[in-house]
C-alpha cells in the first residue's frame, strides 16, 4: 500500500460546506474534461502537485475522524477519477465506516462498478455554465445528478435544496483557505 499514492491539490480535514455534516474534502489535481468556466481551473493542469501514499492519506483521514468527529469524506477535483486507484481509497475509508461522496464531470453509467460499489452519493456530470444552477447547494449546472449508491445520504438529500443562503470558512494553517460556494 505504500506504493498506492494519488496526486492531491488540497485537503481540507474539516469542513461542513462540501457535503452534508462534518466532512474531509479532497481536491485531486488533474482533469481532462476542460469545462468551460471551471470553478477549480487551477487544479485543472497535469502536474505533481502533493503526491500523498495511501498510508499516508488514510492516516490524515482517520485523525480527522478521531479529532474532527467527521462523518465522512468528499472527492473533488479536478477529476477523482482519474486516479488509478480511486477504488482502494474508497473500499479502505468504507472500514473506517465513513461516509463518500463524489463529484464527477463523468457520468454515472460510464463508472466501473469497483469504484461506484465503494462510494455512497455521486455528483456526476461536467459543468455546464449555460445551466448554471443557483437552485441546489454545491452544485455547479443543473444537469448534474444526485446519486444515492448506497442510501447512506438519502436523509441527507435535502441539504443540497437549500441554497437560501451562501457559507463561507476561512481555514488558517500553513496558509489562508477560503473555502464556499460561488456567487
Amino acid at each position: 500500500m505504500n506504493k498506492i499514492s494519488f496526486n492531491i491539490a488540497e485537503i481540507i480535514t474539516c469542513t461542513e460546506i462540501e457535503g452534508p455534516h462534518k466532512r474531509l474534502a479532497i481536491w485531486f489535481q488533474g482533469c481532462n474534461l476542460d469545462c468551460f468556466g471551471c470553478f477549480n481551473p487551477e487544479i485543472k493542469l497535469f502536474k505533481k502537485a502533493n503526491i500523498i501514499t495511501l498510508v499516508e492519506l488514510l492516516k490524515i483521514i482517520e485523525n480527522s475522524k478521531n479529532e474532527n468527529n467527521i462523518e465522512g469524506i468528499t472527492l473533488i477535483g479536478g477529476e477523482p477519477t482519474l486516479q488509478k486507484h480511486l477504488s482502494i481509497l474508497c473500499e479502505e475509508v468504507q472500514k473506517l465506516e465513513l461516509g463518500i461522496m463524489m463529484f464527477t464531470g463523468k457520468l454515472y453509467e460510464t463508472l466501473p462498478e469497483t469504484l461506484t460499489k465503494h462510494i455512497d452519493l455521486i455528483i456526476d456530470g461536467p459543468f455546464i455554465m449555460s445551466k448554471l444552477d443557483t437552485k441546489r447547494k454545491i452544485i455547479g449546472s443543473t444537469n448534474q445528478r444526485i446519486i444515492n449508491v448506497s442510501n447512506r445520504y438519502l436523509k441527507d438529500i435535502s441539504w443540497f435544496e437549500n441554497n437560501d443562503e451562501y457559507h463561507y470558512e476561512i481555514n488558517i494553517k500553513d496558509k489562508m483557505v477560503i473555502n464556499g460556494e460561488a456567487i
